[in-house]
């Protein structure tokens, strides 16, 4: 498969064990899953990326780790902001979901309790240990942004989000079924908030 397509939905195989590692319905049976594939994503994507058929291969098997974890955990706004732009502007789903959540991850982080510091972990981030709740949140944003631009992904939403669209796209995206597992409770108008700082 070509590059662009790898990489979409390598970061939305990340931003399923993210969601649901952090979502309101995980569980003891569901974090082990999640955490195992943000390992996997993080040791393998880039080279699945650039070619290497044997991470390609160990990608498929994060995948499922990660869709066997959000199957019962749920997910969260990430996937609810990422719906809406699918709908309206035809974005690709893992294109959309790779560039909201690092912003949606620091939107979310005080609600977080000290998952951020295993997921810096899982993402190989070093001194983790030593590290501030601040800081072990602010690495954990930081290594996904990192893998996010590693494989291609653009930063920002500027050459996709028309103004005049903000406000149905956080409506919808309100309303959809994956809002309520998000860690943070949120608002139609956080949520046009959280478009509009990527635009």
């Amino acid at each position: 498969q070509p590059k662009g397509l790898t990489s979409a939905s390598g970061i939305d195989v990340m931003t399923h064990a993210i969601e649901a590692y952090v979502s309101t319905a995980n569980c003891d049976f569901t974090d082990p899953l999640a955490l195992h594939a943000i390992k996997m994503i993080q040791n393998d994507l880039v080279d699945s990326y650039n070619g290497d058929m044997a991470k390609r291969d160990s990608m498929h098997n994060a995948q499922c780790l990660a869709g066997m974890a959000f199957s019962n955990a749920l997910l969260g706004i990430v996937h609810s902001m990422a719906h809406s732009l699918g709908a309206v502007y035809d974005t690709p789903h893992g294109v959309a979901n790779a560039i909201l959540l690092p912003t949606v991850m620091e939107y979310n982080a005080p609600f977080t309790g000290d998952k951020y510091k295993y997921i810096a972990k899982a993402m190989g981030v070093e001194g983790v240990d030593d590290m501030t709740q601040e800081e072990y949140r602010k690495a954990a944003v930081d290594a996904v942004k990192k893998l996010s631009q590693d494989v291609g992904i653009p930063a920002d939403l500027k050459a996709i989000v028309k103004d005049e669209d903000v406000q149905f796209l956080a409506e919808s995206a309100y309303a959809d079924a994956c809002r309520p597992g998000n860690p943070r409770d949120t608002s139609v108008e956080e949520i046009k908030a959280l478009y509009r700082s990527l635009m």
